[in-house]
């Protein structure tokens, strides 16, 4: 996905926001462990993929949003993240990853932000732009995985979840969060109840930038939209290397949806 920029582009973009997106609005907020989840397009997602707007955005974030990293735990868990940034910065494969990048990947993927984190990008849409308190994280977490899936290489990953999901055959969905997933099939401590084979071609391959180096993890963003081509149940049906699986759900990568594409930077 080519995210280079320029400003007239930019300032088309703001005009057309103000007609706002006729998208149909549905909720789908986080519950507690072992609920019903109807699977669907998470439209209260904060979804920006800062689609011609991306150098705008990364100067407003830097200028306009920079006092996000001293309020509360989280100055903690940026500066904490320099470590991390640190180790792995200069062995980096990827040149083009800023230390911002790394260490926004470095957060995300440690236990302190990723709760309260994703469950301010799935619900907060009605307040981007007011009192969402995630933009430098949000930013530099899709520049992050655009940058290394630049050529939207598509790839199969596996996510696990204790909870019990819905869904329909042919169905269009999303996540609506930064969804983890792995390469891996057995990562069976995040659950059986409900399995995922995903075929992303937005999803970025984060291993060597996060603090877990060892889950094979594909991180997927909130704005890349699926169709369901198969819903799997029992030993005729799910794979081996998922046979600890109740359901397994097979996502098929279907496009982009985001219906606060540059809201930020036209604020």
């Amino acid at each position: 996905m080519n995210m280079r920029i320029l400003s007239p582009l930019c300032l088309l973009l703001c005009w057309m926001l103000s007609a706002e997106s006729m998208s149909i609005r549905f909720n789908f907020t986080l519950r507690d462990a072992n609920q019903v989840i109807p699977l669907s397009m998470v439209e209260d997602s904060v979804d920006d993929l800062y689609m011609g707007c991306n150098e705008v955005m990364r100067d407003i974030v830097e200028h306009k949003y920079f006092k996000e990293l001293h309020v509360g735990p989280f100055e903690k868990t940026w500066k904490d993240a320099e470590k991390c940034v640190k180790e792995k910065f200069e062995r980096r494969k990827n040149k083009a990853l800023t230390k911002k990048h790394m260490q926004a990947i470095c957060v995300y993927t440690g236990d302190d932000v990723y709760k309260d984190f994703n469950n301010a990008v799935r619900i907060n849409r009605d307040v981007y732009t007011s009192t969402f308190q995630f933009h430098i994280l949000h930013y530099y977490l899709t520049s992050a995985i655009q940058i290394l899936n630049q050529n939207d290489y598509c790839q199969t990953s596996y996510r696990r979840s204790r909870d019990v999901f819905t869904g329909k055959v042919d169905q269009k969905i999303r996540f609506g969060f930064f969804a983890s997933s792995s390469y891996k099939t057995n990562q069976k401590d995040f659950g059986s109840e409900t399995c995922f084979k995903i075929k992303t071609c937005l999803g970025a391959f984060i291993q060597s930038y996060s603090q877990f180096v060892d889950e094979g993890e594909v991180l997927i963003p909130p704005y890349e939209t699926f169709k369901i081509n198969g819903i799997l149940r029992g030993p005729s049906q799910i794979p081996e290397e998922l046979n600890d699986c109740k359901v397994v759900f097979v996502l098929e990568s279907a496009g982009v949806l985001s219906n606060v594409n540059c809201k930020a930077a036209c604020g």
